[in-house]
């Protein structure tokens, strides 16, 4: 039988900085295309678990090592990236200190929802909207199925 062809996987990582007041989070400005501001993540590696993904991708993109707490969801629709057909697996994280921007991010910015950057890529809007409602309904709350 002939090795199917599925999509990519992802593993992004919404950073919660608990040192500071409110627990603001990490976005990284993308220093390659699609340009604009992004939860820290990317690709899986063969033989790596999602979730070691993510903290790996967290740790090369913004120097932080986080403790994820929870899973918010599963971003499938195909139009999100528009490099390829990819899937994200996004976790909510925590971490001490300020990160540093290193690997693909140019830049790292500490945000809060009234300071969000204007431009965000891929499908970010809609992940920091479900992120906020997480975290408005007290982390009881995960993404809603969008079928």
């Amino acid at each position: 039988m002939a090795k199917p062809i599925t999509p990519l996987l992802a593993a992004d990582t919404i950073i919660e900085l608990i040192d500071l007041p409110g627990s603001p989070f990490v976005l990284i400005e993308r220093a390659f295309p699609p340009y604009g501001w992004a939860i820290p993540g990317g690709f899986v590696d063969v033989g790596e678990t999602v979730e070691h993904a993510a903290i790996r991708e967290a740790k090369e993109e913004t120097c932080l090592d986080v403790k994820l707490i929870a899973l918010l969801g599963l971003y499938s629709n195909p139009e999100r990236d528009p490099r390829n057909h990819t899937v994200t697996a996004v976790y909510v994280a925590q971490a001490h200190g300020m990160p540093t921007a290193a690997d693909d991010a140019k830049v790292c910015g500490v945000f809060n929802f009234s300071n969000l950057p204007e431009l965000l890529a891929f499908d970010h809007g809609l992940v920091v909207a479900d992120y906020q409602a997480f975290r408005t309904d007290g982390r009881n709350r995960v993404a809603p199925l969008r079928i």
